[in-house]
């Protein structure tokens, strides 16, 4: 079975949409990442932070997904990552209220020994210099290594984050944020660049309208299910990651065709994620869900023509 290194924020999140509010509640890119990424029966660990703070039962939540928390440093005397967000009436802009780093301001991750040779490498939304250790702390390097990163990066740590992205495979960001890196509008002119820093495949991801796939001049574009209720959008890029990574980690395929079937089940677990507040849907999700939802995704997408 292929090993997955997930890294990232695990983390609390208070969230206020126009559907509700929640207090303190289970969040954090590699939380998402992990949960996602565990539909597909990988062997999969997470290298993170948290304070004395985190509940233990969160934790184990995680590890009855069979994921690995041994990653997981807790700094007793410390406070958990925590962030506050509210979310405009459209779901598609937010204001941030709160960014309070705790533990993660000095947080030095030490990847595990039992992940020490792991296979794939997922890179989730944190400071370049942090991913960067963990890349310099594998020996033999993944049969693909995945970026997940946000405009904050670009605008705060960008020499940091170039040097990661010339490291990587698969780089997976939003359209603003390709067009902030690329410094180009055309979507297509900006995978053009980004494949130059480095990565083989550009993944863009557009929200509600869909993620494009760039791999050297192949282009795959696959839609957003059209969803009747959206409840909560945060972490839907995280799980869209951990289901793009998830996939390509249980195939073992790091082929463009079946990287568009990662970014299918990305885009269908994401789908999932947006239904509730946090994590909550993610926790009590079916295969029979999943497998359901991938064949509205086809029948979305499926049609004969007859070309001259």
């Amino acid at each position: 079975m292929n090993k997955l290194l997930i890294v990232g924020t695990v983390a609390f999140d208070a969230i206020e949409t126009p559907f509700g509010q929640t207090d303190k509640i289970l969040g954090g890119a590699a939380t998402y990442i992990s949960l996602s990424a565990s539909q597909f029966g990988v062997k999969s660990g997470i290298v993170s932070v948290v304070g004395g703070d985190f509940p233990k039962e969160y934790l184990e939540k995680l590890n009855e997904k069979d994921i690995n928390t041994d990653g997981i440093e807790i700094i007793e005397a410390g406070k958990t990552f925590f962030w506050k967000g509210k979310y405009h009436n459209d779901l598609n802009t937010r204001d941030t209220l709160i960014t309070d780093l705790n533990v993660l301001a000095d947080f030095n991750p030490v990847v595990p020994k039992e992940f020490i040779d792991t296979d794939f490498l997922m890179l989730g939304n944190l400071h370049p210099s942090v991913q960067m250790a963990v890349i310099n702390q594998i020996p033999v390097r993944p049969r693909l290594v995945a970026l997940d990163t946000m405009n904050f990066w670009m605008d705060n740590a960008l020499e940091e984050l170039m040097e990661v992205i010339a490291k990587i495979d698969v780089i997976t960001i939003n359209d603003e944020e390709a067009r902030q890196l690329s410094g180009e509008y055309s979507l297509v002119r900006a995978a053009q660049k980004i494949h130059k820093m480095g990565p083989k495949f550009v993944v863009i991801k557009k929200g509600e309208h869909g993620a494009l796939l760039f791999n050297n001049g192949d282009v795959f574009f696959a839609p957003a299910l059209p969803l009747e209720d959206v409840f909560d959008p945060t972490g839907a890029g995280d799980t869209f990651a951990g289901g793009f990574i998830g996939h390509i980690a249980k195939s073992g395929d790091i082929s463009f065709e079946n990287m568009k079937r990662a970014v299918i089940s990305g885009s269908n677990l994401a789908s999932f994620c947006v239904e509730k507040f946090g994590t909550e849907r993610m926790e009590d999700l079916s295969q029979d869900e999943i497998q359901e939802r991938l064949l509205q995704f086809k029948l979305l997408t499926q049609f004969d023509i007859e070309l001259s």
